[in-house]
């Protein structure tokens, strides 16, 4: 007999509806918003810092380049900088190759 009455239960249950179009798309936009402020917004602010930095340069300036060397700023241009890494040795850099500006007189203390 219980048969019976699970079938008719069964039978007055409204339909599942299916899902709206808005409920399956919050999960992707807050996937996003949270991609956004913990890998996209801070990036922003290093290029920002780095490309102040560069447009800063001056002359005399010590600095380290992405390849790790160290040296002075003997000349600037528009695109270029030209660094002393040694006693009459120098090379020629794009200015977006400096990473760190350095405190005055960090070179004297490392040799």
């Amino acid at each position: 007999m219980s048969f019976f009455i699970s079938d008719a239960v069964a039978q007055t249950a409204g339909a599942a509806q299916a899902p709206s179009a808005w409920g399956s798309l919050i999960p992707l936009i807050l996937i996003f918003v949270v991609f956004y402020f913990l890998l996209i917004r801070p990036q922003q602010k290093k290029m920002k810092a780095h490309q102040e930095m560069v447009a800063a340069l001056a002359k005399g300036d010590e600095v380290t380049t992405n390849g790790g060397i160290l040296g002075k700023i003997i000349s600037l241009d528009d695109s270029f900088v030209t660094l002393e890494i040694d006693q009459n040795v120098t090379i020629k850099l794009q200015r977006g190759a400096v990473a760190h500006v350095l405190p005055k007189g960090t070179i004297k203390s490392i040799k």
